[in-house]
């Protein structure tokens, strides 16, 4: 007897040691997969996403060429060196071989605000690949949180699908129980098999799902290629209708319309500088220069001769046959047309915060109703199955009754998951899905 119990306490501690190394094993796994809330993908996606990256390099090329101007109004320095040699009959005006360095001065004194206005145009250049950034992020930021709730969609159909399946194998077993004792006929057991094998292709669907999702998933935050990631965040949580809000104001908010009035004002600098080629310039040019050859110098025949030079140049455009005008015309008409592209992209915005709201009140509805069709399913399934043990409803009954509570489930599933995707919808389109 102590034996025995001494061989069973031996038998208890392998299997807490098993226990402990299945344990130790399967954390092993887990600890390799990166564990990401909502907020660290959105993080992620703005530090690493390649869109976003590819945004900030316009935006410091923009700043780039914005330092390239600002020399314009500061005088320029050209130096160079010639060496020459003249040979029969030059040489015997000219002296025959020599060096001459020589040094240019530019500076322009008045050229009617072209460099004031090139020094704007580069400004507002910058603010609108700035908004192009802030567009390019909304986007990202709204793909991210899609993707995010897909994978949570295949987590939670997953798991439901493993528990669908639980309960055709708990009547399957129950079925042939009855079939073994004669009590059914074999179709009862054939129909289980079936919804059980359609349900291993659907779980087997959804397990392919969720490795494309998470696939998605990793793109967008900067993970390529990274399959395993685990979501922290569930689609639990309130699921509550919003208030309607002013459509017409929301519009203000959003990058692309102050992306459009960034690019207006870059056209009405652009007028500004073709008018500016209507006014007279004005620049001042200096040179020095030596020579040094074999009398080089003609006044005293020395062999070193230095001088300089100074003009001062004024253009006036008088008449070029319109072309200048027609450029003047042609960028007011194209202002113009930026500005009903403006009006009607605040009409189209308008519209399509209210279509958001639309849709994620109906998600709202949506979830209330699938609740309850849950609660009657699930009470439907007991019903039934007390019904079966009591010997009055048949398997296919259950059957039936185990489908409406797997359909009624995957639906709210469904209704939450829209909600959230309709949330982020809506919140991008009020402009408020940014950093």
């Amino acid at each position: 007897m102590k034996l025995f119990k001494t061989g069973a306490l031996q038998y208890t501690h392998v299997c807490v040691i098993f226990s402990i190394l299945f344990l130790l094993g399967n954390s092993d796994a887990v600890l390799g997969q990166k564990l990401i809330s909502l907020e660290e993908a959105r993080s992620m996606a703005l530090a690493q996403n390649k869109k976003i990256k590819s945004s900030q390099f316009n935006i410091d090329a923009a700043k780039a060429a914005r330092e390239g101007l600002n020399g314009m109004d500061k005088p320029t320095i050209d130096g160079s060196v010639a060496g020459f040699y003249f040979g029969k009959p030059l040489s015997s005006l000219l002296p025959e071989y020599g060096v001459s360095p020589s040094v240019i001065v530019k500076q322009s004194i008045y050229a009617g605000g072209k460099i004031k206005l090139g020094r704007q145009a580069a400004e507002k250049g910058i603010e609108i690949y700035e908004e192009q950034k802030v567009l390019t992020e909304s986007e990202v930021l709204f793909n991210v949180e899609k993707a995010y709730w897909q994978v949570a969609n295949m987590n939670e159909k997953i798991a439901l699908a493993n528990r669908f399946r639980t309960l055709l194998e708990s009547l399957l077993h129950e079925l042939r129980n009855s079939y073994d004792a004669g009590m059914i006929y074999k179709n009862d057991i054939l129909r289980v098999q079936v919804q059980l094998n359609e349900t291993e292709l659907n779980l087997s669907k959804a397990k392919d799902g969720m490795v494309m999702s998470k696939l998605g998933l990793a793109q967008s935050i900067g993970m390529v290629g990274n399959a395993d990631i685990m979501i922290g965040d569930s689609i639990t949580g309130s699921f509550n209708t919003f208030a309607a809000d002013s459509f017409l104001l929301a519009a203000e908010n959003r990058s692309e319309i102050r992306l459009l009035k960034r690019s207006l004002e870059a056209q009405q600098l652009q007028e500004k500088l073709l008018k500016a080629d209507f006014k007279p310039t004005v620049g001042l040019l200096a040179s020095g220069f030596a020579s040094i050859g074999p009398k080089m110098n003609f006044e005293n025949g020395n062999n070193f001769l230095s001088s300089y030079l100074g003009f001062v140049s004024v253009s006036i455009p008088i008449w070029d046959w319109g072309q200048k005008a027609s450029k003047v015309k042609e960028q007011s008409f194209k202002i113009r047309a930026n500005q009903v592209q403006l009006d009607e992209t605040k009409e189209l915005i308008s519209i399509e915060v209210q279509n958001a709201y639309l849709m994620l009140n109906q998600s709202a509805k949506r979830i209330d109703l699938s609740i309850a069709s849950v609660k009657q399913a699930e009470e439907n399934l007991r019903l039934s199955n007390d019904r079966f043990s009591a010997g009055t409803v048949t398997g296919q009954d259950v059957l039936e009754a185990q489908t409406l509570w797997q359909q009624a489930n995957s639906n709210i599933i469904d209704a939450k998951v829209e909600y959230k995707i309709n949330e982020a919808a809506y919140k991008k389109a009020l402009g408020q899905n940014g950093r």
